[in-house]
């Protein structure tokens, strides 16, 4: 018979988590210590054959949606009740790190073996999900929680197959997208466990992040016409350097993002200039401009400002600059129900907790269309993500998880 939970919050085997975290990390494993686990890739395929197997171990009934996206379903009690939805991904960037996405994943897996371990029941079906293609741009949930279009099907991804063949590749069903949708109201809510990819939670020495929101994003390729000349033979005074006024774009982006308090973030992440001889002056420059904060007016307010200070450039230094809009992905706020839920739980465990913005991008984002939606951060040591150094310690590790698994059953019992 099943039981509730009781006063005493359980706890998971954090032994065995970390233990699944080393085992995971072989998949796609790189001479520089992390991994490169590209998704629609065999790396990508083994990893999540391996989360997959987990799963199953965990009593769970597992099954690859249209989309491609893996859930691992365990029934409530309340077969009337919607689904909790909470998990992460296992797809990395190349020569990334091994605690990105594996955390929230695992993670989750762990919790509902936990829960099947001590005979914990739950009035709402868990579905522990694994996410496709997230470092690609958060496919796997967009995909389930948008109508995507013919288009976006044919964009092409990091492994060189485009989203539609990528799915397939996995085991899901392109030509049937339709049938992974979710919409608003099909889930109770999406909780997502994830390391921070900063420096805040390890510098100010807390060990949880109860996370406010995820930030606005836009990034825009910027074209910047001058005039090629003989490097030789042009006077200083008479060029039209398009990689001069690159370079002076570049640092007025940082000045104007800098010149108010806040957490916005600017970038100019690439340049390239052409004709790109070392006795040509520069005729055109292109660069990608990158604006991330959690208010979306003021990222549009920030490139008004830039727009406007890059026409002083041009006329300071006879070149044109045009922008084209690349993409944008709206904030996401975290639901301050599910926030006071993780924060209850970490607190309830003895932690300390810090409330904090996420810069980066996450699946939370997309589920944030449908349900309640909450993040849980663990500290990065040294703030290093996307990278072989990355590093989250095993305690940190078992102390989100079993933040989760209190997360989780608090959410069960709660009326949104």
């Amino acid at each position: 018979m099943l039981r509730r939970a009781t006063r005493l919050s359980p706890r998971v085997n954090g032994q065995r988590l970390n233990g699944w975290m080393s085992a995971i990390g072989e998949f796609g494993k790189n001479p520089q210590g992390g991994v490169t686990r590209v998704a629609y890739t065999d790396a990508d395929v083994a990893a999540r054959a391996y989360a997959m197997q987990l799963m199953r171990d965990a009593k769970l009934s597992v099954s690859v949606d249209a989309a491609g996206n893996i859930f691992g379903k365990r029934a409530g009690v309340d077969p009337s009740a919607k689904p909790i939805i909470f998990g992460s991904h296992v797809d990395s960037v190349p020569e990334g790190g091994n605690f990105d996405g594996n955390v929230g994943t695992l993670g989750a897996i762990e919790v509902a073996r936990t829960l099947g371990e001590q005979n914990i029941g739950t009035k709402h079906p868990l579905w522990v999900v694994c996410w496709q293609n997230e470092e690609g741009g958060t496919w796997g949930s967009h995909l389930v929680t948008s109508d995507p279009t013919p288009v976006e099907l044919t964009t092409m991804s990091q492994s060189g197959k485009r989203i539609a063949d990528g799915v397939r590749f996995i085991g899901g069903t392109p030509d049937n997208i339709a049938a992974a949708r979710l919409r608003r109201g099909d889930a109770h809510g999406y909780l997502e466990l994830h390391i921070e990819q900063g420096g805040t939670l390890e510098r100010e020495r807390r060990d949880v992040g109860v996370v406010e929101g995820i930030v606005a994003l836009g990034q825009w390729d910027v074209t910047i016409d001058g005039f090629a000349n003989h490097a030789g033979t042009t006077a200083m005074g008479e060029r039209h350097d398009a990689l001069l006024s690159a370079a002076r774009f570049t640092d007025m982006v940082n000045r104007v993002v800098t010149a108010e308090p806040g957490g916005q973030v600017g970038t100019v992440g690439r340049i390239q200039a052409f004709p790109g001889a070392r006795n040509v002056v520069p005729g055109k420059a292109i660069c990608a401009l990158e604006l991330r904060d959690l208010e979306d007016r003021k990222v549009q307010r920030l490139y008004d400002v830039i727009v406007a200070e890059s026409r002083k450039i041009g006329a300071m230094n006879g070149t044109t600059f045009a922008f084209q809009h690349v993409i944008t992905h709206e904030s996401a706020r975290c639901d301050e129900r599910v926030r006071s839920l993780i924060g209850a739980s970490a607190t309830s465990l003895g932690f300390s907790t810090r409330s904090l913005p996420s810069g980066a991008g996450h699946d939370a984002q997309n589920m944030a269309r449908v349900c309640p939606m909450g993040m849980i951060f663990i500290p990065s040591v040294g703030g290093i993500s996307h990278s072989p150094k990355e590093y989250s310690r095993p305690q940190d590790i078992t102390n989100g998880a079993d933040v989760l698994l209190g997360a989780v059953l608090a959410m069960d019992a709660a009326q949104f």
